[in-house]
């Protein structure tokens, strides 16, 4: 496989932009630092073919979940297309906007009124600041990973890695002001009694609870149903971040099934099927209070991104995208499961079926995790240890999916009994998060 083109503009990127991707989550060595295809020359369905014309059926992390209905959807495309025509900006407002904020109130029949901005975490910023314009307090309860910004990654200002059990271990608060130390608190998801305590230790000055309504862990004893009650106890706005979760189990928010009612839900990634648009939502009362602050960007006005966040909705709702979304995520994860059985490798399987992982078990996992990338790879297949489905992923490439996971099951058994797995290497293991590129 000639990957010439592709490594020469990596090493190129490494000198000029830092850390070589404006997204940890593409890094190639979080995946196989000297094989994993950095860029992309085109993506279509499911289909990605990189720089040196190599072609992959992507069945990974599917834009880090931003592309649901598969990648270059034509219905989305031809109405972004005919909204560029049109102007995708000008000196007025886009109707689009208005559109938009009623369809996702009536989606959401307890949110009355919705902001947008373009990206996930500066959406999450803006819901952060609408709370503690609303409350005027200051301190932040949070459950799960909500982004870069500074309210966020404060909670490692007090403890080295109080992030470390929230998806990414590692983040370095290093620019966020020492000031913002003591102002957010993590607790663990279905543990109420931690968040209790947060709320009582802090009595005052809480101004809200942030949280994923689900990610890897399903609710227990009435947890969902806990937080409300204790945000209402204390007085503290109940923020659900979707970003992840958003349009995967629903057309519309995850918190729908889970009978959770917020009072903010913020929305991005699939909702403009990979074009930049994010959505925060809520109670008029609390909405309202964003007025009483500075939040505005010329960005969040052009034209595009309602646009193309219309017409995903629509589609996800017609062709019922998310009964598709779990159908596939459970048929992988059952894969997963009979393979690691068929092979005698021990593995962990989580996540909600549409947002799907798998873990190698022992301390070699990290370099299994990059010898099954290696080894997917070179059958043509782009894949990890995460599997994020889409609308365009079909039963054609399941099979070829698991096919080919039996493949790199099958080898990486053989090397294990033969104590050989080295010599399946091809350059570093992956990463493990936020480490330094160059």
């Amino acid at each position: 496989m000639n990957t010439q083109k592709g490594k020469a503009l990596k090493n190129k990127a490494k000198d000029i932009i830092p850390g070589l991707s404006q997204l940890l989550s593409k890094r190639p060595d979080m995946f196989s630092p000297d094989n994993w295809p950095t860029y992309y020359k085109k993506a279509k369905g499911a289909e990605v073919w990189d720089l040196d014309n190599n072609h992959y059926l992507d069945m990974s992390i599917s834009g880090i979940g931003a592309n649901v209905l598969g990648y270059a959807d034509d219905d989305v495309d031809e109405a972004v297309i005919n909204c560029i025509r049109n102007g995708s900006s000008s000196s007025l407002n886009a109707p689009e906007d208005v559109e938009l904020a009623t369809l996702l109130c009536d989606l959401h029949p307890w949110a009355d009124m919705a902001k947008f901005t373009r990206t996930g975490g500066e959406a999450m910023a803006v819901a952060v600041r609408i709370a503690r314009s609303y409350t005027q307090k200051s301190k932040i309860a949070f459950c799960g990973y909500h982004g870069w910004h500074d309210w966020y990654l404060a909670a490692n200002l007090s403890e080295p890695d109080a992030l470390g059990q929230h998806l990414i271990p590692n983040l370095s608060p290093r620019g966020v002001p020492k000031e913002l130390a003591q102002t957010a608190f993590p607790f663990h998801y279905n543990k109420l009694d931690e968040l209790e305590s947060i709320l009582i230790n802090n009595k005052g000055e809480m101004a809200a609870i942030v949280m994923e309504p689900i990610r890897n862990l399903k609710p227990q004893n009435n947890f969902l149903r806990g937080v409300r009650e204790l945000a209402n106890k204390h007085g503290v706005a109940l923020i659900v971040d979707e970003i992840s979760a958003g349009f995967r189990l629903h057309t519309g928010g995850a918190h729908l099934k889970l009978g959770l009612e917020p009072d903010i839900a913020v929305f991005s990634k699939a909702l403009g099927n990979g074009y930049p648009i994010a959505a925060i939502i809520g109670k008029r009362d609390i909405m309202d209070s964003a007025q009483e602050s500075f939040i505005s960007s010329t960005m969040w006005t052009e034209r595009v991104g309602p646009v193309a966040a219309l017409a995903t909705i629509k589609k996800h709702q017609e062709l019922n995208v998310a009964e598709h979304l779990i159908r596939v995520g459970q048929q992988v994860q059952q894969g997963w499961k009979e393979l690691a059985s068929k092979h005698g490798l021990k593995v962990d399987v989580g996540g909600i079926e549409p947002l799907s992982h798998f873990s190698f078990l022992g301390d070699d996992s990290q370099m299994l995790k990059t010898v099954f990338t290696q080894n997917m790879l070179s059958q043509g297949v782009l894949a990890s240890t995460l599997f994020y489905s889409m609308y365009a992923h079909t039963q054609d490439h399941i099979s070829t999916y698991l096919k080919a996971a039996n493949t790199a099951f099958e080898s990486i058994a053989n090397a294990k009994i033969s104590n050989n797995l080295n010599s399946l290497l091809e350059g570093p293991i992956a990463s493990t998060g936020f480490t330094r590129l160059n």
